[in-house]
């Protein structure tokens, strides 16, 4: 939709503008994510994650103004909102003026305002939503932020996530009806400044997990209100309803009854706790002969918890899991890997044969909890060499298999860079950079745990998830660990791309150089690579096509897709093109496939073919090409988009 001007208002106020319907309409649009971040941050946390989140879409949504202009002018401390549009911060002050409205009391004589009643639109029925979790900081955060009252949450948000001075921030709270401006920014320092944290995945309304109600509740519910319109209806009725036999589980037992393996998942003593060199005797080397380690892997207390909050995750607890990995509690007595105090929580590492379970709850105290799930299914002895343990000011713990010799950090970027070995207690590591928190900006570092056993050294990277995924190199179906030097200059210009594989449930990521071809201008050659994630569910890979000429540091990615088999072991051919500009200032269409490829067809807005696995034609900036290509073998494949 496009936007009108901003007008000016006549008078002795004309210096500040006026939003029509139209302009707000375009700065919602635009903004939207922002605005529902806001919103949720500053809605009390009493309220429930479910009630939160549809809360802070519904005072989002209804903060567009309802007639074609607006008489409210924009305060000027606000104009430098989001690039000073006007639109914005118009829309920024009736969001924080109605979720400061949301927090407040209900009074018995008065009437309750609109943003205080439980929202009519959007609402998802038969469903929790909830955001995704963040890391142990994050969750101390929300419980720091929830003991502050709203208009002081609403000066910390402004101050973090809008960089507003202290000046401004009076001046937007003033706006917004709060009375005692100072008492709020006050209370407000009494929370440190970790106003990066607040753009978490945490906070993070508009992304979103989401769960069954309480399907029992749901259940009786239902047959209650079936129950009592049948009994108005006929009376006669309540004489047929089902005896025994008839119930919709068959001879299964109430779903609250005692069953052996329930009571066994939630019982700590029933634990499995593997001797700590079973692994070099066992048939198979993976998950399940890690042995039980942690200085708290003897406290019955917190690992009765972690197990009970496993089967029964309250409203406090946070819950994420990769693609694929069911988030349901374990059908049996897990395996206890782990139990100890990490940074500022105590973490507890779990294994049921098909995923591992972290729980964390914090040390100070605060109520609230974060229990992740990652699935490991089919895990071999080099995807079962470390689990995450802990992320925490930007770094990383893992704990480490305990056939792993030794650990070090590693820059990926800097292939001639040694490595810097580790300090490892009990199985587990010292701090180290962890690439997770590099979510925006230049890429400067990519820093990767290196283990090394009797196997071999390997190279695994923190991708956001539970398990790190395991980096290759090398032709697909013959792809090997990423050691000495060839391999490590190959991953160097795709490793800043690694952070497209995050949070996708990746198992290993491999890295190809499948062709070189000569620049059309004369100025040396350029290479071609494809990068291929690997997930633990066996769907969902990716696929990055990229493309390097000389003198730069990084690739640039020229294609991506994802569930195709190209670059893979299945099949390990590639077709891949890019507009290139040279210094001349002449385009071209630039194409290469696997040295199988026998001919390139380009057809669209670029024409043009070569016998071989490289093609160049002559283009214009902007054109669209559709690639072809055949093989030696006869078979014909599609360029990647």
């Amino acid at each position: 939709m496009q936007s009108q001007d901003v007008a000016s208002r006549p008078g002795p106020a004309s210096a500040d503008p006026v939003v029509d319907v139209e302009r707000a309409e375009a700065a919602l649009v635009e903004h939207y994510p922002r605005l529902v971040r806001l919103a949720y941050l500053v809605l009390p946390p009493s309220l429930g994650r479910n009630r939160r989140v549809v809360t802070a879409h519904s005072l989002t949504q209804r903060a567009l103004p309802r007639g074609r202009a607006t008489s409210t002018s924009v305060i000027p401390a606000q104009a430098t909102g989001r690039d000073g549009d006007p639109g914005y911060t118009f829309l920024r002050l009736r969001v924080l003026r109605t979720a400061l409205e949301a927090g407040l009391p209900l009074v018995r004589p008065a009437w309750p305002k609109r943003s205080q009643l439980p929202p009519l639109l959007p609402q998802v029925w038969g469903l929790r939503l909830f955001p995704r979790s963040g890391g142990a900081d994050e969750l101390a955060l929300d419980q720091r932020l929830s003991a502050l009252s709203g208009p002081a949450r609403a000066a910390y948000v402004l101050r973090g996530l809008e960089k507003l001075a202290d000046g401004e921030v009076r001046e937007v709270l003033t706006a917004a009806g709060v009375e005692d401006v100072d008492d709020a920014l006050e209370e407000a320092d009494g929370v440190p400044a970790q106003y990066a944290l607040l753009d978490s995945p945490e906070f993070d309304p508009c992304s979103l997990h989401a769960r069954p109600t309480d399907l029992m509740r749901r259940r009786q519910h239902l047959r209650a209100a079936l129950a009592a319109g049948a009994a108005l209806l006929v009376c006669g009725a309540l004489l047929g309803l089902p005896g025994e036999g008839w119930a919709p589980d068959g001879p299964a037992a109430p779903a609250y009854a005692q069953n052996p393996a329930a009571e066994a998942a939630l019982d700590p003593a029933q634990l499995t706790k593997v001797p700590a060199l079973a692994w070099q005797s066992a048939a198979r080397t993976d998950f399940s002969v890690w042995p039980a380690r942690g200085d708290l892997a003897g406290d019955s207390a917190l690992l009765r918890r972690a197990l009970a909050v496993w089967a029964r995750p309250g409203e406090t607890v946070t819950v994420s899991a990769t693609p694929g990995t069911p988030a349901g509690g374990p059908p049996g007595a897990p395996q206890l890997l782990y139990a100890g105090t990490i940074d500022t929580a105590r973490v507890v590492i779990l294994y049921d044969g098909l995923r591992i379970a972290r729980y964390a709850e914090p040390t100070d105290g605060t109520a609230g909890a974060a229990l992740d799930f990652s699935r490991v299914d089919g895990a071999t002895r080099t995807e079962a060499s470390a689990v995450v343990l802990s992320r925490a000011d930007g770094n990383v713990r893992y704990l480490l298999a305990p056939w792993v010799k030794g650990a070090a950090e590693r820059d990926l970027l800097k292939p001639d860079s040694g490595a810097m070995d580790l300090t490892v207690t009990d199985g587990v590591t010292s701090p180290l950079s962890s690439p997770v928190s590099q979510q925006t900006g230049a890429c400067s570092s990519w820093n990767v745990l290196q283990v090394t056993d009797k196997a071999g050294t390997r190279l695994l990277t923190d991708l956001a998830e539970l398990v790190p995924a395991r980096l290759t190199s090398g032709r697909p179906g013959a792809a090997k660990d990423v050691t000495g030097a060839q391999a490590l200059h190959a991953w160097a210009p795709s490793s800043c791309w690694l952070g497209a594989m995050r949070s996708a449930g990746v198992r290993t990521v491999n890295a190809w150089s499948f062709a070189r071809q000569t620049l059309p201008d004369g100025t040396g050659a350029a290479d071609w690579s494809c990068t291929r994630g690997e997930t633990w569910r066996g769907g969902g890979e990716r696929v990055l096509a990229q493309f390097r000429t000389p003198g730069t540091a990084q690739a640039a990615t020229v294609a991506k897709a994802e569930n195709v088999s190209a670059c893979g072991a299945r099949d390990p051919h590639v077709l891949a093109g890019v507009l290139w500009k040279a210094k001349a200032g002449d385009w071209y269409l630039m194409a290469a496939g696997t040295h199988d490829t026998e001919s390139i067809r380009a057809t669209g807005g670029v024409r043009g073919t070569a016998e071989g696995h490289l093609l160049t034609v002559r283009s214009q900036q902007g054109a669209q090409a559709e690639l072809k290509g055949t093989l030696e073998s006869g078979r014909s494949i599609s360029g990647l988009k």
